[in-house]
């Protein structure tokens, strides 16, 4: 693997923060897609969504 790795023209280092800074990220906007929804659950009035079913 090192070998074939070893054959390309271009090469880069890819450092530990960033793989931190994409999960942290990826973590950020769930935890903020949650927490939308959730509120916007807690703000219905279920009467009103039993009315339209």
């Amino acid at each position: 693997m090192n070998q074939w790795l070893a054959d390309f023209a271009y090469k880069i280092d890819i450092e530990w923060w960033m793989f931190a800074l994409a999960g942290l990220l990826a973590v950020g906007i769930a935890l903020l897609t949650v927490s939308f929804q959730s509120v916007k659950a807690v703000l219905t009035n279920p009467v009103k969504s039993l009315r339209s079913e």
